[in-house]
């Protein structure tokens, strides 16, 4: 693969990434079937998780999405038991979200299923490559985060 260029680059990943990404979420999708969860709420739980209580108005910046839409997918959560919905004594406009013991254990589970996945996909690739591989992907997301920020 030495001296492609990065015309050729762009279309090889192109063509690489959908296939990953579509095989790493159907391992994941029975996860997520079993539990009842969706992506999104996954996605929101896993944010709460590492942030912990939040207004709602912040979740919905932090997710680049509307109050409304982020108000449809807490609404499930909560009748889930996965998060809880509190009012800010001071503000009663101020809705704050914060996981439960049963959303942060729903979080732990898929965690570990998705490391168990790692190690047995990664298990198969030398450790330099694992350490070149991370060591590209953490430069990439420095990117990304970098040019989101400017």
């Amino acid at each position: 693969m030495s001296g492609i260029g990065l015309k050729e680059f762009a279309d090889r990943i192109g063509e690489i990434m959908p296939t990953i990404i579509k095989e790493f979420m159907k391992q994941q999708k029975t996860s997520f079937y079993k539990l009842k969860v969706t992506m999104p709420q996954f996605v929101i739980l896993t944010f709460l998780t590492r942030q912990g209580e939040m207004r709602m108005s912040d979740l919905a910046r932090s997710m680049g999405v509307t109050t409304a839409a982020m108000t449809g997918i807490v609404d499930r959560l909560v009748r889930d038991r996965y998060v809880v919905r509190s009012y800010d004594p001071k503000d009663r406009r101020v809705i704050r979200i914060k996981t439960t013991p049963k959303g942060d254990g729903l979080v732990k589970d898929i965690h570990e299923e998705r490391r168990k996945m790692c190690i047995d996909i990664f298990g198969r690739v030398s450790q330099y490559d694992r350490e070149e591989y991370l060591r590209i992907l953490t430069k990439i997301r420095d990117i990304l985060i970098k040019e989101k920020d400017a």
